[in-house]
Parts: structure tokens; sequence; C-alpha cells
């Protein structure tokens, strides 16, 4: 473990006139992997769009400080050539762009470096064949027609070639038979080193059953009302999210 990669420092953001995340802190280290769990409507996914900088999602107060330099008021492309990458809950379609094309420009851009053709397909065809996607699926428009495992095995695939040093996970096992959450598990545990970080987003506990986890974090209507280590993944399991819940949270 090294130093801090992520600081948030008492957020609170608005989506139009509703406040969604209140004075939220959170710290993630190098080399950890951070959970977000909570019931419906809670402010996850939230979240994970305030870090990326989603224009929608204002800051009223607050900031996010990534390797030590205020991110606050980054548009969503400067913080992902920084390193940060969100792997969407409902992956977008786009009609007329290969998912070749698209990873091997998301890669370019992000790099700031020509990655070289064949070299660039030989590492993506290695990474598809071990998250068990036809080579096939390269040619084809992104997502188009994709099965709603297939569309999360292709952000998979993203984060993979890219290799963020922040890689958020929005409700990636989310529609995912048990054996495609095996798949795109095995592809999250290959991404994991010491040098960067996850932070998984879920209201369920089928992708935790796969992967170590260093940090689990409840989130109940905008806030962190419990930080501890994966043990809290079993008390969810038994009984939901009611000893979570206060009558003042929203005061």
């Amino acid at each position: 473990m090294s130093g801090n990669l992520l600081d948030i420092n008492n957020l609170q953001v608005r989506v139009e006139d509703k406040v969604i995340l209140k004075d939220l802190n959170l710290t993630i280290k190098e080399g950890e992997v951070h959970v977000i769990m909570g019931p419906n409507g809670a402010g996850k996914s939230t979240l994970g769009y305030t870090i990326m900088g989603h224009p929608g999602y204002g800051v009223d107060k607050g900031n996010l400080i990534f390797e030590g330099e205020d991110i606050t008021d980054y548009k969503t492309d400067a913080r992902a050539k920084k390193g940060i990458f969100l792997s969407f809950q409902n992956p977008e379609e786009l009609s007329g762009v290969t998912l070749e094309n698209f990873t091997r420009t998301s890669k370019n851009t992000v790099t700031g470096e020509q990655a070289r053709f064949m070299t660039f397909r030989k590492e993506l065809y290695g990474v598809m064949e071990a998250l068990d996607m036809d080579k096939d699926y390269a040619n084809r428009y992104l997502n188009v027609g994709f099965s709603g495992g297939e569309k999360k095995k292709s952000e998979i695939l993203q984060m993979l070639m890219l290799q963020p040093k922040l890689a958020i996970l929005d409700e990636t096992d989310s529609g995912l038979d048990v054996d495609a959450v095996r798949l795109v598990s095995k592809g999250v545990e290959a991404f994991k080193n010491d040098s960067n970080s996850l932070l998984i987003i879920t209201h369920n506990t089928k992708i935790l059953e796969y992967l170590s986890v260093d940090y689990v974090h409840i989130l109940v209507e905008g806030k962190i009302v419990k930080s501890g280590d994966r043990s809290l993944i079993k008390k969810i399991n038994e009984n939901g999210y009611k000893d979570f819940i206060t009558s003042d949270l929203s005061a």
C-alpha cells in the first residue's frame, strides 16, 4: 500500500434541485478495494458519476483530490486522462463505431500515444479470450445487439486495456448469471495490483463473493453511515439495510 489516490472531502452533490450526497468523506489509497453498498436511491451511482465528472451532477461544496491534485472542476475527459475509469451500470450502445476502434481510440487519447495496430489487436484478443468473448465482437458496433452479460464484459475489457489508476464499477454484476459474474470477477482480479485501486458500487453481493475487499461502506440517503471490513457484507445478507437506517439521516 502507498499514498492516497483519492480523497473526497465534505462532498455535497445535487441533481437539479435535489441534494443527493451530503457531507460525504472517503479516502482510497493505492492498492485498495473499496465497496459502496446501500439500498436503491441511496446515491451510490451519483457518487460514481460525480467522481467521473458527469456535468449533470453539481458539487455544492467539498472537493475531490486525486493524487494530491484538486480535480473538482475538471471535465470528464481530463479525469480520464488522469487515470479514472467508470464502468456503467447500463452501458450505452454506439452504432457506427466498433468495439475495437472505440477501445483503441480511447487508449490513444488517454495515454497520448498511438498504439501500433497489430500490437494493440494482439493484446485486445488476448483479453477477450480471458473474458470468454468471441473475437468477432471486436468488429461489432459498440454494445449494439450485445446481451447484458456481453455489455458488462465489454466494460471490463475496456478497463483492462486502459489500465486506469482508479476503476469505478457501477453495478457491474447487475443482471448477470453466475457464470458471467465469475468471468467478470476474473477480469477484475486480473486488473488489480498494488498501484491501482477499485471502487465497486453495488446493492447486492454476488460479485463480492469472488473478490478480495479491503473496506465496505454503507451509503444511506446520501451519507456514509458505516464503514468496516467485509464482515459488513455478511450483516447485509442476513438483515438487509434496516440496521443502518436511522430517523435523523435526512436532517
